[in-house]
């Protein structure tokens, strides 16, 4: 008789798991999809997107386990993004400022564009999203997408920030990615208008439970 599948868990994330959340961000950095072609460092959209927030927030860091360890999905953020933006630019940028200088001019590529945001991340910091002090991302591979992972990921996340005393969280989208803004319409988050948003979407919603 076959053994049964493993059966995927959420669970905290732990520093073995940097590699395998280092794939997840890269396979999902391009709306959704497979980045490498846009971005050929692999170390670069997990150095914007997924590090930090592991290394400032670990208690905010959470994974999808396949079951035998692997971690194929995660949501990751932090409580204040204010003190994770200052903690950024105090900490993270100089750790990387050698390998990822900033261009001199305006950037003629997608990754300069890239590293352009990594010496910015003043950008975070809007008016219009202080009522929403948290802030997330959440990435899964495909083959683990459409399941409710996403969303039992997302509920962990909110009890995690509730526990914090935090009220409300938003999260900063691509607007072109269409499958993610409707899997954020589904779990109950509403557009925050900003002006002049350029390509992103800005979503918010309360930390407590559908």
């Amino acid at each position: 008789m076959p053994f049964p599948d493993p059966a995927p868990v959420i669970r905290p994330y732990r520093p073995a798991d940097r590699d395998a959340v280092a794939d997840v961000c890269v396979r999902t950095a391009h709306l959704g999809g497979d980045s490498r072609a846009i971005y050929p460092d692999p170390d670069l959209m997990p150095s914007l997107f997924a590090e930090p927030y592991c290394h400032f927030d670990p208690d905010l860091a959470f994974v999808l386990d396949d079951g035998t360890g692997r971690a194929v999905g995660y949501i990751l953020g932090t409580a204040d993004t204010e003190r994770f933006v200052a903690d950024f630019r105090r900490v993270w940028i100089p750790r990387l400022a050698g390998r990822y200088p900033e261009p001199a001019g305006p950037p003629c590529t997608p990754t300069e564009e890239m590293i352009r945001l990594l010496h910015h991340p003043e950008r975070m910091l809007l008016p219009e999203l202080a009522a929403y002090p948290a802030h997330l991302h959440i990435d899964l591979l495909p083959r683990w997408q459409g399941r409710g992972h996403g969303r039992r990921l997302l509920h962990t996340f909110l009890d995690a920030l509730r526990g914090q005393g935090v009220q409300a969280v938003h999260l900063g989208m691509v607007t072109a990615n269409t499958p993610a803004r409707a899997f954020y319409d589904r779990v109950g988050f509403h557009p925050i208008p900003v002006p002049d948003a350029g390509p992103l979407t800005y979503l918010g919603r309360s930390t407590a439970r559908d």
